[in-house]
């Protein structure tokens, strides 16, 4: 069981998405006060799960393996999606003349891709 002053965390899977709208909102009033105060770190957190909220937000049916999209916050890289697990996409990370930018495989939330590209 839980102690006194413990809440159980829900998974954003279990949200909805006027609840997932209500905690990006809170996100971004936290991420804006976290800047101001110079915490970069808590800043960053901050962001990421911003990024989550939002990948649960999306239809992963929208994204499928063979297609590139431009990665929000990561000028001039793209992501090639392999395959799709869930909020996540997996594939490799290229520049715009399709050179590979990492042999190795990486996951990202889906949240983080902008649009599309081919």
């Amino acid at each position: 069981m839980y102690e006194r002053g413990q809440t159980m965390e829900r998974r954003y899977s279990n949200y909805t998405v006027e609840e997932l709208r209500e905690e990006i909102a809170e996100l971004t009033e936290k991420a804006r006060k976290a800047e101001q105060m110079g915490m970069v770190n808590e800043y960053a957190v901050y962001q990421r799960k911003m990024i989550m909220a939002k990948s649960y937000m999306l239809d992963p049916s929208q994204f499928s393996g063979g297609e590139v999209y431009e990665i929000e916050g990561a000028p001039g890289e793209l992501f090639a999606v392999d395959y799709l697990r869930g909020v996540f996409v997996w594939g490799r990370r290229e520049n715009y003349e399709g050179k590979v930018l990492s042999e190795d495989l990486e996951a990202v939330p889906i949240g983080v891709l902008a649009k599309k590209v081919q």
